[in-house]
This record gives C-alpha cells, structure tokens and sequence, in this order.
C-alpha cells in the first residue's frame, strides 16, 4: 500500500499508513495453512534437487518452478497448474482442469514453452507428484533441453516460490467469494494474473516492482 502512494505523489512512511488503514478498518489479508496435494503413489523416476531453495535468478529462463492447487465451486473442485519464471515470480504458463492429472501440468508448461521458448539448461523444479514425474511430461522436458529437479518427499520448502503465489492468489482472490461455476474461477483467475499480478503487483522481493517491471528492468 506504502508503494503505491509513493507512486502516485504521497510522500508517505509505513507507520502512518498503518495507522491510516487501523483509523478506517482497513486489514491486511491473512493467509491459511498450506495442504498438500502431491500424489506420490507411483513409480516413475524421481530427479534430484537441483535448485535447493535457491529461488533467485539473475535473469529470465534459467530457472522455473511449477505446481498444482486446488479451488472449490459449487460445481466441485478446479485444479490450477501453473509455472513461474523464478527471476521475476512472473507466471509464464496456466492452465485449469476439473481432474488433477498430467495433462494439466502439461497444458500449463506447454503454453509457457510457447511463449518463452527456454534456452538450453533451464532448471525445471516442481515437487514429485505423478503428473510431473510421468513420462509424457518428462519426455517434453527432455525434448526441449530442460534440467529436471525435484523437491523432496512432502518438502512443502523445497518449492516456496510457487506455494507463496498460491497462497497469494488464494488471499487476494480465491478465498474472497464464493464461485458458482468452474468457468467463474476461471475467468476470474485469467484476470488476476494477466490484468494484475503480472503487470501489477508487486512483491518486495523484486524491489516493489512488478514482475513484468523488473524482467523489462533487467532487459
């Protein structure tokens, strides 16, 4: 909130927007507890941890990291896949289904191959659930020159980039309302991360920029 005044002219410090937001009941967002959906029951190869909680890059492509979550409609559940560039925390690949299985990892990083076109030797990290470790994701890994690595078994840590968007998304959006339909959520998702957490919001560790901000920073 303090950035944002900043921005538009406010010289302004955190303890009287604070006090600001106290004086008019304005509240901060709190997060919930994570839970986990990784599927480990299986029996395909598992990749070493490559990335160990390293989460900074020093630019776009050479690292990313993906997950899947979970949202509840009247309709039943819908299942989010997404993959992050780790430079910028900017989401390059998503994709939405009401079934938690492989092709929904694959729809996500195949639209962020699409649009990013990685260079040789980009880590891919994710957790060991099935989706990622089957051999139809593996095998588009290998085909695009990827180094494949994996958090440890029911490491929530291992993967903290990606699971603090989704608390963030959950916070900001998700948890705020109630969804009638799978299609509602996703609309409502295509909106938060193309019209505000790409090109909008932004996150300390970036500097206050946003993630589209900093990668053209960088560029």
């Amino acid at each position: 909130m303090t950035e944002e005044l900043k921005e538009i002219g406010l010289d302004i410090g955190h303890r009287r927007v604070g006090r600001l937001m106290r004086l008019n009941g304005i509240s901060a967002i709190r997060t919930r507890k994570h839970k986990a959906t990784t599927d480990y029951n299986h029996k395909f190869n598992i990749a070493s941890n490559l990335l160990d909680r390293d989460f900074n890059a020093d630019a776009p492509n050479q690292k990313w990291a993906g997950d899947i979550t979970y949202i509840w409609t009247h309709e039943g559940w819908l299942y989010l896949a997404v993959i992050l560039d780790l430079h910028s925390r900017r989401v390059i690949g998503w994709a939405v289904s009401n079934r938690m299985k492989r092709d929904l990892a694959i729809r996500a990083l195949s639209m962020a191959i699409a649009f990013r076109k990685p260079p040789k030797g980009c880590i891919h990290h994710t957790d060991r659930g099935s989706q990622y470790c089957s051999y139809d994701y593996q095998k588009i890994l290998r085909q695009n020159a990827f180094k494949v690595s994996m958090s440890g078994k029911g490491n929530f840590y291992d993967n903290a980039a990606v699971q603090t968007f989704f608390k963030t998304i959950k916070a900001e959006l998700i948890w705020r309302r109630s969804w009638e339909t799978r299609r509602q959520a996703e609309m409502a998702i295509f909106e938060y991360i193309n019209g505000f957490y790409n090109p909008r919001r932004r996150h300390s560790a970036l500097g206050w920029k946003n993630p589209v901000a900093f990668e053209r920073k960088v560029a």
